[in-house]
Order: C-alpha cells, then structure tokens, then sequence
C-alpha cells in the first residue's frame, strides 16, 4: 500500500465518520415540531415569489425588482451580511441579439436589424461568517423566470404570466431553508448565497459574478446549485456534477440519511448556474426533480409542488454542507464534457420533453406539445420511444442519434411502450 493508497483509506474511513455525526442537521433534537413550521415557510415563500404581482420576474422587468429586493430582506431577517458591489444587490447588464427586420415599404423594401435595449439585472448577495473563516461555500438559486413568456416559453397562447413556482421559486425558497438553519447553528466555513437573475435568459447573472466577484474566487471550495427542486416524485433525485471533485459521491452517499434514490451524472457542464462556476474551476453540484408538462408554461404554479420533497433536500444540502465544512480542502477534477463534434446535430424534434430521470431502456416521454409530431401520432405522457425506423433507441443519446437521420416532412415509423404494450405509429417530421 503507498502513500496515495494510505491518505485515501484515511479519507475514506474519515467519510465513515462523517456519516455518524457530522452528516447532521440544526433541528435533529426535535424533527417533529420543526417539519411544519419549515413547510409552511417553504410554501409561503414560493408563493411570494409566483404572485401575479411579480409579473413571471423576467430579468430587468419591475417584478424581478420587486423580487430581488423581497429576498433580499428575507437574507437580512437572518443576520445575514449583504455582499453585493453596492449593498445586497450586484447589477449586470446585458444587450440581446437584435433580430431582423424588414423596413421600408414593399417597392423599397430592405432587412436590418431591430434596436434593442440593453437589460438591467440583479444578482441578491449575501454571506454568513464562519467560525474560522477556511474560505467560501456557495449556495446558489436563480430567482428570474419568464414574465409573460417569450422567446423561451414553450407555450403557443396569449402572452399571460409565467409564474415559475418549480422553476425556480422552489429552489430559492429551499436555498433560504437552508440559509435558516445554517443561521441557528453556524459552520466553520463563510456561506455566500447568491440569488442569480438572467438565468433564464442564458446564466447572465452567474457568468457577470465569475467575471467580477465580490469574493475572490479562489477561496470558493464549493458551488451547490438548487435548480427546479419542487417536483419530487418518490425518492428520485438527480445529481449533476458528481465528476467534478473525486469525493462527491462518497459524501452524497454518506450524507444520504433522506434515502433518496439519486441519479448522478458527472458533466460539470448544463443549462443552469453551476457551469458558470465549474467553467472556472471549482467544484459543483446541481440538484433537480426532473422535467414535466408544466416546464416554462403558465402552469407551474404553487399548487402542483412537493413541499415535503423540498424541505427533505434543504435537510440533505444542509448536511452535504456540514460534511464539506469537515475538510480542510476539496478538491476540484474536469469532466469529460461532450463537445460539438461528438454531440449530433439535428433539424427535426418529436415535440416532446425527455423525462431525464428515467433510468430503463429507451427515451421516457415526460410531456407532449400540442400540434407537434409526437402529439399529431398520438404519442403520451410515459409513453417510452424504443425505435425510430431502424435505429434502437436505447438512451438519450441514442435518442439525440435518431434524430440526427431525419429531415422535415420524412414519415418514420416509431415503436413506443405504453403500459407494458408495444405500438408502432407513423411519425410525419415537421
């Protein structure tokens, strides 16, 4: 056995202690009387957040004001220190691409570009002082969504309120779960929270602080993401990010006292605020319940959230924390990331979102657009996609593969299972 094999039965055998005593969470003396309390806050705090009033919180727009400055106060209720480049608040700005515009009239008509202006938004900064003051952990949420739709929007109506109660009033009302428990029994290491605006409209809010933090980035050890935590459906919970540090998964593990059944995957790298932090080499997760129907539609409202499923992961990322604030360092390691030569390219979709939890064979169909091609051959929610002409599809990658073969206005026979049956039905490209 050498010196490397040695530090690592070390560590592992300090893991094993971990998961006895240091897994633990603030309130594990008396678990009963706290649960209500902490779902009741949870649900009322979402509920804040997808108001009417707030206008979807589309970044610039009056609502994610209103929005930045109500969590902004929630921080300040706690104790915690404002951290921004001007008290809570740190301002980006951005300018859209213009689109293209016909101008003149139909003898001297000529194509140029709109005029846009640029957009105004906020990250929400705040941290907790350590005992010892080791360096940073990072607890991030993106509080923007989608206002009255746009461009993003996955709904064909009337521009009409996208409430964003999954995505992401659950993952700031669970990030401030957390923040309170934190708050009643301090760690060793400083917490920064971060509530990110311009997420929605591509990590604007994440890439502007990794570009000018208000905190040195090298004493960042960690970056945890909550990101659409509010669906939890049994005890399946997804994990993004578990490459990169060698030691997630023996904490995840570890710390798992909640028994949820995770789906890792080890990318550093997706559409949310983690990857602005591993671009810049720190270690990530990012925790998510899946997609579903109502996915940046006016529907994912407060109603349809697992409150219960949202306190069990702030008590999971809380007891994460307090196994990292045990290190004295955490080590960072790149992925493997997909490029765009190995990633197939395509110009045809079926019209459907991927339920990306589903670990069996074939691709899982966790929603269906109207007017789409999945929904014009009749294909439905849980429908799982086995074959698309001759190619098996065996994942989503091999999902993302098949496409790749069609083109527009193709027929192509696709065979589903649906309640233990086998169909084919005939899909028409568009």
């Amino acid at each position: 056995m050498g010196l490397k094999d040695v530090r690592m039965g070390t560590w592992l055998a300090g893991i094993a202690a971990l998961s006895l005593w240091s897994c633990q969470t603030a309130d594990e003396t008396n678990p009963q009387a706290s649960d209500a309390a902490a779902i009741a806050a949870l649900k009322a705090r979402v509920e804040t957040l997808a108001d009417p009033a707030l206008e979807g919180r589309e970044t610039g727009s009056a609502g994610e004001a209103l929005a930045a400055q109500w969590l902004s106060d929630e921080f300040e209720a706690m104790g915690y220190a404002e951290r921004g480049d001007s008290g809570a608040f740190q301002s980006f700005q951005y300018t859209p691409h213009p689109p293209m515009q016909i101008h003149g009239d139909s003898g001297q008509a000529h194509l140029g570009m709109a005029v846009v202006k640029p957009i105004v938004g906020r990250n929400v900064l705040f941290t907790g002082k350590g005992t010892h003051g080791k360096g940073f952990g990072v607890l991030a949420a993106h509080y923007d969504h989608l206002g009255y739709g746009g461009e993003n929007s996955l709904f064909r109506g009337e521009p009409t309120v996208h409430y964003g109660a999954d995505d992401n009033a659950s993952g700031v009302a669970t990030m401030l779960e957390v923040a309170q428990r934190v708050a009643a029994a301090p760690m060793s290491d400083h917490v920064l929270y971060c509530g990110f605006s311009g997420e929605e409209k591509g990590l604007w809010g994440s890439n502007h602080f990794c570009e000018e933090p208000t905190v040195p980035l090298d004493s960042i050890r960690y970056m945890i993401n909550l990101d659409m935590v509010g669906r939890l459906r049994g005890d399946t919970l997804a994990v993004y990010g578990t490459g990169t540090s060698p030691h997630w998964m023996e904490v995840l593990e570890a710390c798992n006292e909640e028994g949820f059944v995770l789906v890792p995957s080890e990318s550093g790298v997706g559409p949310s605020d983690h990857t602005s932090f591993y671009l810049e080499g720190i270690p990530v997760l990012h925790f998510f319940t899946g997609q579903h129907p109502d996915y940046h539609r006016p529907t994912d409202t407060p109603e349809k959230l697992n409150y219960e499923g949202m306190l069990r992961i702030a008590r999971y990322v809380e007891r994460v924390m307090r196994a990292l604030d045990q290190e004295s360092e955490w080590l960072f390691t790149a992925t493997k990331d997909q490029d765009s030569d190995s990633t197939p390219r395509f110009n045809v979709t079926l019209g459907v979102v991927p339920d990306y939890l589903f670990s069996g064979e074939g691709m899982r169909i966790d929603g269906v657009t109207e007017g789409r091609p999945a929904a014009m051959a009749g294909l439905k929610r849980g429908d799982v996609v086995l074959r698309m002409d001759t190619l098996h599809v065996v994942d989503m990658m091999s999902y993302m593969t098949g496409l790749s073969l069609f083109e527009e206005g193709m027929v192509t026979e696709v065979e589903i299972e649906r309640g233990g049956d086998r169909l084919t039905v005939n899909v028409i490209w568009d």
